[in-house]
């Protein structure tokens, strides 16, 4: 089983860094996850609509590149399904049972996703209605990726 997050941008900030390289770490005797950063477009300063889309298209297009055609593909977006960790843990649980053999997680970039991305997505998950950060999404992802594969290794977690 490959579990992988696809995602826009680097994380600049170094608190994220640790944070995000501090849960991979954790993870690789559970569920090892590698992380694909995909360059992230620059946009003017007061975008319109048309240039918001085609930045988000090419960011689209590159995210699509690098998601192999019989992965499983989780898109984290506001419009998704919320699901508590335990609830998570049971969804992993389960496409390792169907035999998904490759699972992706993906996070857009400022802008979001282009539909093309949320079209590709076998599932849709929102981690809350709020908007966060993309690189505090990638670390919150990771820790929840933690926590599901601790859960499903019957092992202790924090509630």
């Amino acid at each position: 089983m490959s579990v992988s997050i696809v995602c826009v941008g680097k994380l600049r900030e170094k608190f994220y860094q640790d944070a995000a390289k501090e849960y991979q770490k954790r993870l690789i005797r559970l569920m090892p996850v590698s992380v694909v950063e995909i360059p992230d477009e620059k946009e003017p300063a007061n975008p319109s609509e048309a240039l918001c889309e085609a930045v988000m298209r090419r960011e689209g297009e590159n995210i699509l590149r690098h998601i192999p055609q019989k992965a499983y593909v989780v898109a984290m977006c506001i419009e998704g399904k919320m699901l508590d960790s335990e609830k998570l843990a049971q969804k992993m649980a389960d496409l390792f049972t169907q035999g998904k053999s490759d699972v992706v997680f993906v996070i857009g970039g400022s802008l979001g996703l282009h539909p093309s991305v949320v079209n590709r997505a076998d599932f849709k998950l929102s981690m809350s209605p709020m908007t966060f950060p993309h690189q505090l999404a990638r670390v919150m992802l990771l820790e929840q990726l933690f926590r599901a594969a601790k859960i499903n290794a019957n092992e202790r977690y924090h509630k």
